[in-house]
């Protein structure tokens, strides 16, 4: 493991957290501040830097090929597309 793969392996694993509290309306600090916009548009930039350090790094058919981060993705864009849904479902009304 070099210090690359640690970087790519944290900026995506970063995403998540300020993926879900974003949707979910948790407050979490993230670079652009405090707020669900904030945090959703901080894991969506961690993603963006993991896959371009990862393509830069071992290029796209090594991407292919890596299944623990094509699966580590796919969760990812997965809650990223249903997130809301989910939220919406389980969220207790406060009446």
């Amino acid at each position: 493991m070099t210090l690359m793969d640690f970087v790519i392996g944290a900026a995506l694993m970063n995403a998540m957290p300020h993926f879900v509290l974003g949707i979910w309306k948790g407050r979490m600090f993230s670079a652009f501040g405090i707020g669900n916009k904030q945090n959703i548009f901080y894991g969506l930039l961690n993603f963006i830097i993991s896959l371009g350090l990862f393509v830069y790094q071992y290029g796209v058919e090594k991407l292919l090929n890596n299944g623990m981060y094509v699966g580590a993705s796919a969760i990812l864009i997965i809650y990223f597309l249903t997130g809301h849904f989910w939220y919406h479902l389980f969220k207790k009304d406060s009446h």
